[in-house]
């Protein structure tokens, strides 16, 4: 059996760890899973619109999945969740980040609409699992 390794994203992630003891992602032999990831900055700010947000979100994805030796081609499964309904704007947004970052497989997603995620601003936390040959 294969021993977990933690990772934590430079930046936001050290603040996780070191406040809210958590790390960013693992690693299990070919397996990688990272904790939801917001659409924040090193900050925790998050931007004003929904878009932005997304779209960051994405990047932070990017950011922990490369601590672990991973990347968006290695992703198998994505669960998104939504503060305030799911309109079509936000599938049009998450489907064109989906075919811009996978544009060679479709991964399975699960979308969720929520009450509520972790920080009071935030309308989007993404986390996905990926498998490095």
């Amino acid at each position: 059996m294969n021993k977990p390794k933690f990772f934590v994203t430079p930046g936001y992630g050290e603040y996780m760890l070191n406040n809210l003891h958590y790390s960013q992602a693992v690693r299990i032999g070919d397996r990688v899973e990272i904790s939801g990831q917001g659409g924040w900055d090193n900050d925790l700010q998050i931007p004003e619109s929904l878009v932005d947000e997304i779209a960051q979100a994405f990047r932070n994805i990017e950011r922990t999945l490369a601590t672990a030796g991973a990347g968006w081609e290695h992703v198998v499964h994505v669960n998104s969740y939504h503060v305030g309904g799911l309109p079509p704007e936000v599938n049009e947004v998450m489907v064109k980040l989906f075919r811009h970052y996978m544009p060679n497989h479709a991964p399975i997603w699960t979308e969720l609409g929520v009450a509520a995620l972790a920080l009071p601003t935030m309308r989007i936390e993404i986390r996905v699992t990926a498998i490095v040959p």
